[in-house]
């Protein structure tokens, strides 16, 4: 069965058109040191493993779907990129200081994720596993909010996605223990434009388009139109919603945290 990330044109927007918001997160990652070895499980295009540059001097992604790799070297050209699943993961036990998933889990047998996540972690590893939803609130009234109900009417979501929630993991068994949680909010200033860019590469419209029900130009021009009146006095303050939660293996002294 064809994944839904199996598009050139969703690599390309994940790649380019993404904005900065992992890097933000994992700065509130209370790391006291950058580590050796880290692993991005579902990296995607490779903008959440770039992110982790200040982290780890030596970063891996890893990605089941191949095609969204196609843009690794300009994203990310100092990490090694590795095509595998989150619940078998292809790398010796104790393998990494630092392994992060973000919002790829989602998509997994999570128990199995979980224990492959401990299994490669070294004994006193750290596992930061976070997620953001999609920027569709702003500061400065709720233009944004409503446009976004509209556009999840014009373009429905897909399936294959599940929610997570951290703090009610099952851990019991997967060889890790929760050690902090924390709720973020991401700022960004966003022009019409970056919106535009933004938006037009979410899954949701990738897909209409996929199915046929819209073309890229369909779909740009409503985007585009009905986006002008929200945008109408220049830049927009958008804000991202997301969590980050660090685990570590059971008996773990946490040297990293």
């Amino acid at each position: 069965m064809k994944s839904i990330y199996d598009s050139e044109r969703l690599a390309a927007s994940y790649a380019f058109d993404r904005p900065p918001v992992h890097q933000q997160i994992l700065k509130s990652a209370r790391l006291k040191r950058p580590v050796g070895r880290a692993l991005d499980i579902g990296c995607g295009a490779g903008v959440s493993t770039a992110a982790l540059a200040p982290l780890a001097e030596y970063v891996i992604g890893l990605e089941p779907v191949p095609a969204m790799l196609a843009h690794r070297r300009s994203v990310a050209p100092s990490a090694r990129f590795v095509i595998g699943a989150a619940e078998g993961l292809p790398f010796a036990a104790a393998s990494f200081d630092l392994v992060v998933a973000a919002g790829s889990l989602n998509y997994t047998d999570l128990s199995s994720a979980l224990a492959e996540v401990a299994r490669v972690l070294t004994p006193d590893g750290t596992f930061l596993l976070y997620d953001f939803s999609q920027g569709r609130y702003s500061r400065t009234g709720d233009a944004l909010a409503t446009w976004f109900k509209s556009f999840q009417q014009r373009f429905p979501s897909v399936s294959g996605w599940r929610p997570l929630v951290a703090q009610e993991l099952r851990l019991e068994g997967t060889g890790l223990r929760l050690l902090d949680y924390a709720d973020i909010e991401i700022p960004l200033q966003m022009s019409l434009d970056d919106y535009l860019r933004y938006v037009l590469g979410e899954v949701n419209v990738d897909s209409a388009i996929g199915r046929g029900d819209d073309s890229a130009e369909q779909a740009r021009d409503w985007c585009h139109r009905t986006l002008a009146e929200v945008f109408r006095n220049g830049e927009m303050t958008v804000v991202f919603r997301g969590y980050l939660a660090t685990l570590a293996p059971t008996g773990n002294g946490c040297s990293h945290v």
